[in-house]
């Protein structure tokens, strides 16, 4: 009998999701923290059998509460970003596999939302910026195309959004030390 030979997928979808915090970095206002469910799908082209390139899309949902030159505020803001990563895969069992990627992305803010007390102030803040993130995961083989698994992904801006300056606003900020904690699937095409 002749032995088959494995086939190798060139390219994977990896979708990971998951909930955790991040720091609002403001220039000229008092910083403060917000909470994050996020949710990235990546189409990932595998180079070779342990290294890749990786983009796609994701939706970042942060909210939390704060306070400003304005008062006492509950702030929500939506994200959209493209990431662009190098990703690395390897076996660490037979059926577990261990999954990283860094690199960088563009994000725009799609939602803006600032709740004062007599007030509600929409779009303070707007454009792109760019930033830096990390992420590893370990993924248990389900079958020969699927797998599951948990994620840890971290991420800090290293540009800032400008402000609307007709929101009573004139400041930049910026996200640092975002992290997330989540589910990972992976679907090998």
């Amino acid at each position: 009998m002749q032995a088959q030979e494995e086939k190798e997928s060139k390219f994977n979808i990896i979708v990971y999701g998951g909930i955790g915090y991040g720091i609002v970095e403001n220039d000229n206002e008092p910083n403060y923290n917000l909470n994050s469910n996020t949710i990235e799908i990546l189409v990932n082209y595998n180079i070779n059998k342990k290294f890749g390139i990786a983009t796609g899309i994701g939706l970042n949902e942060l909210s939390g509460n704060g306070f400003n030159s304005i008062g006492n505020f509950y702030h929500e803001r939506t994200l959209l970003k493209i990431p662009l990563l190098f990703t690395t895969g390897s076996n660490v069992t037979e059926n577990l596999k261990l999954f990283t990627n860094f690199g960088f992305f563009g994000q725009n803010i799609i939602n803006d939302e600032y709740r004062f007390l007599n007030e509600t102030q929409k779009d303070i803040y707007k454009g792109w910026n760019f930033g830096a993130q990390f992420g590893f995961g370990f993924a248990f083989e389900m079958s020969d195309n699927y797998s599951i698994g948990i994620n840890y992904n971290a991420q800090s801006d290293l540009s800032k959004f400008g402000s609307n300056n007709n929101a009573g606003i004139n400041d930049k900020q910026k996200f640092t030390n975002l992290n997330s904690v989540g589910i990972l699937f992976m679907i090998d095409l």
